[in-house]
């Protein structure tokens, strides 16, 4: 598979705050990928950086080759990379039909992804169509955040903690929805603090710890003692 996005060197700050050292990352065109790593490991600010809300030198972030890491997180989403983010920040003011449609509002990309689609993907908001975003339940208002960013047709959708605070059964509904968004073309980086539900999506995961990645590997061949280490660290 050929190399969608990359990062190479990737650094961030916040005023003298170093969040990354030197992150190296590569997904490839239908991957999907996790991360994960503890709280404050620099999950949230990896998917930042490449969303464009956090600006970067050109050369350290890659889209099919082309520089990104200087693009504003408008101009990277026009590009094709969009963010479902942590907390889901849907509009309180809008139903759940305008959330979806802010979603492919500036977008000029064409692809399979219409509010018809969405709702074939999640059905239950088509039957909240008209009622305000805020007056459905997590999972579904989480529902709303990925659809949202599909209407933009992304090439790589970025999932930053869609599980959590959810309940179990509604994390197995949300991930269900995975196959069918790769079908439809996209490649998906999704955090996650679930290492079990980490592992049962991704075809690889990286781990990330204090803003360094410390593991790298398919779920099948990594050592769960290895796995421990490099998200809590050695203890001495």
């Amino acid at each position: 598979m050929s190399t969608l996005l990359e990062t190479s060197g990737l650094t961030a700050f916040y005023g003298d705050f170093q969040a990354l050292y030197g992150v190296d990352t590569t997904l490839a065109e239908g991957e999907t990928v996790a991360v994960i790593g503890a709280n404050g490991a620099g999950k949230s600010t990896l998917m930042r950086s490449i969303a464009g809300s956090v600006r970067q030198a050109p050369e350290m972030i890659r889209l099919n080759g082309t520089p990104i890491g200087h693009l504003s997180a408008d101009r990277v989403n026009g590009v094709g990379v969009t963010l479902v983010p942590e907390g889901r920040r849907l509009f309180p003011s809008l139903t759940v039909e305008e959330n979806l449609l802010i979603g492919g509002w500036r977008s000029a990309r064409s692809g399979p992804w219409t509010l018809e689609e969405v709702y074939r993907l999640f059905p239950v908001l088509k039957d909240r169509r008209g009622n305000p975003a805020m007056a459905l339940s997590g999972g579904q208002q989480q529902m709303v955040a990925i659809g949202r960013a599909l209407m933009s047709n992304p090439k790589v959708l970025l999932c930053d903690e869609i599980s959590l605070g959810l309940a179990p059964v509604v994390i197995r509904d949300i991930y269900a929805a995975v196959p069918s968004i790769l079908e439809r073309g996209a490649s998906l980086i999704i955090v996650e603090q679930n290492i079990e539900q980490a592992l049962g999506i991704a075809d690889r995961v990286y781990c990330l710890m204090e803003g360094r990645i410390t593991l790298e590997g398919r779920p099948g061949e990594i050592d769960r003692a290895a796995m421990h280490d490099a998200y809590f660290g050695v203890q001495a």
